[in-house]
């Protein structure tokens, strides 16, 4: 489920106020006080806290994993924690394997250990409405860091938690307006395991991008980009592996064919015989990530276009698009495995290595201004050169192909635009813009060629071919816009950022 809450800080001598009337048409519950054991688990470097995850054990709940929060909404003035709550049945001694599957990626050849104990005294108060139902919950909780029978530290904090994705507003709001009123401290999202664990627990991530100089070398910019794909890659995974983010395959995908045209790009400055079998393992997790996001959009593309169709089709539609989300699952499935698979893992542990040292050659260590704006041009002139030989009407393959080069001059320019400047930027833009009209038509070509080999007949053959017209037109226009796009692309040529 999702959890959403606030926390605030309380002193000795806060006491929680009354609740009631606070919301109108909610009631409030008598308070209830619980004694709580609860141990988490983490790596001896603390990589799940340093990624903003949880592991926990608590006597009577069995286990608790919680997912790094996403970024945070602009104009959310209450500091309300949204965090991916899952759990899982298993003995106290040992993280049960179907969490441990989850942050894999994370732990990888490392163990979990036990990292903090708290004792936890909870006098809790539920809100409901008239039909009884929980709508929020707030909770005063006392709690002791264990170091074995020494208590190392103790703290407060005030909790207001709602279930599902309502409430800021309504509910959480007048409530934390109220507790602040009664003297509990400013928001405090800071979750208890941290505020145990101390200052090594708030390190960045095991992969983080570092700032930039002006004057930094070649290798430090190679570095950077890699390892925000890295970053990317490793926040997104526990999301594809539970599907709880629909953009998750997406973002992972991204960030893996940003690694591979990056490590192509800058080459000259690699190492070959460290940069050909990592590009070959990028390419084969891209594959997997790749097969179910096609699919997935596909789906997507074919629900919204089914919804165009007469009532009278729109049964047949659905049934012709179950056959696509069996596909799906399959595809998931072999995803899944193949990142439970040891050979990710090693890839895994490589990508990491690579974030922190990448095997750069001595030409590396030149100013990054000096050398990498003409590396970053090289994928530019295939992609022009690609576009001169093109014939008065492309096939659909050679588009496709236009599309890819695109791709990769944007992730070229993305990449140098700390160091060349805003016309790098300008560029990427453009270059985007051509990639997302190239895209359309692209999806629509698959679109049509899915829906030709469906096997299906009858209503839903019919179907089909209503499906396939409708991708005709949408190709078409695609086709009538992808040159405009070329040549605005064109016009920024990269005179105002090659040195």
């Amino acid at each position: 489920m999702l959890e959403r809450e606030v926390k605030l800080g309380a002193g000795p001598a806060f006491h929680l106020p009354d609740l009631a009337g606070v919301i109108d048409g909610v009631a409030v519950g008598p308070s209830e006080t619980v004694r709580m054991e609860t141990v988490y688990y983490d790596t001896p470097d603390l990589r799940l806290a340093r990624w903003g995850v949880s592991l926990r054990h608590r006597a009577g709940e069995g286990w608790t994993l919680k997912l790094a929060e996403p970024p945070s909404k602009p104009g959310n003035q209450t500091a309300v924690l949204e965090r991916d709550e899952l759990t899982f049945q298993g003995g106290a001694k040992k993280p049960p394997e179907a969490a441990l599957e989850v942050v894999r990626a994370y732990v990888r050849k490392a163990e979990l250990v036990p990292v903090a104990r708290l004792s936890t005294v909870r006098r809790r108060v539920r809100l409901v409405d008239a039909s009884g139902t929980r709508v929020a919950e707030v909770v005063d909780d006392e709690v002791s860091v264990r170091d074995g029978r020494r208590v190392a530290a103790r703290f407060r904090e005030i909790e207001v938690e709602v279930p599902g994705e309502d409430g800021v507003d309504g509910i959480i709001t007048p409530l934390v307006t109220r507790l602040r009123s009664a003297g509990a401290g400013a928001p405090d999202p800071t979750p208890k395991h941290i505020r145990a664990l101390g200052p090594r627990a708030i390190e960045p991530p095991e992969v983080t991008p570092a700032p930039l100089l002006p004057d930094a070398p070649a290798k430090d910019v190679v570095q950077n980009v890699l390892a925000e794909s890295v970053a990317a890659l490793l926040h997104n995974d526990p999301l594809v592996r539970t599907g709880r983010d629909p953009e998750a395959v997406h973002q992972a995908r991204v960030a893996t064919r940003k690694m591979r045209s990056n490590l192509r790009t800058f080459g000259p400055l690699l190492d070959p015989e460290w940069t050909e079998p990592l590009r070959s393992e990028l390419g084969w997790l891209a594959m997997g990530l790749g097969a179910v996001r096609d699919r997935e959009v596909l789906l997507e593309r074919l629900r919204g276009r089914a919804g165009s169709l007469p009532a009278s089709d729109q049964k047949s539609a659905a049934s012709l698009l179950q056959l696509l989300e069996a596909e799906i699952d399959g595809l998931r499935k072999k995803l899944i495995a193949d990142l439970d698979s040891q050979r990710y893992i090693d890839l895994v542990e490589t990508l990491v290595a690579a974030a922190h040292a990448p095997a750069t050659l001595p030409d590396a260590d030149q100013p990054a201004r000096a050398v990498l704006p003409a590396l970053a041009t090289t994928p530019w002139r295939r992609l022009r050169s690609a576009v001169r030989q093109l014939p008065e009407t492309p096939t659909d393959p050679e588009l496709h192909r236009i599309r890819i080069l695109a791709k990769r001059a944007r992730y070229a320019a993305e990449a140098v635009a700390p160091v060349a400047g805003p016309g790098a930027t300008a560029f990427a833009k453009a270059a985007a813009k051509l990639q997302t009209v190239l895209g359309e038509h692209q999806d629509s070509v698959t679109a049509q060629a899915w829906l030709r080999d469906a096997k299906v007949t009858g209503r839903r053959a019919f179907v089909a071919g209503e499906l396939i017209a409708l991708e005709r037109i949408a190709a078409n226009d695609a086709r009538s816009k992808w040159r405009k796009a070329w040549d605005a692309l064109d016009r920024k040529r990269l005179r105002d950022w090659m040195p």
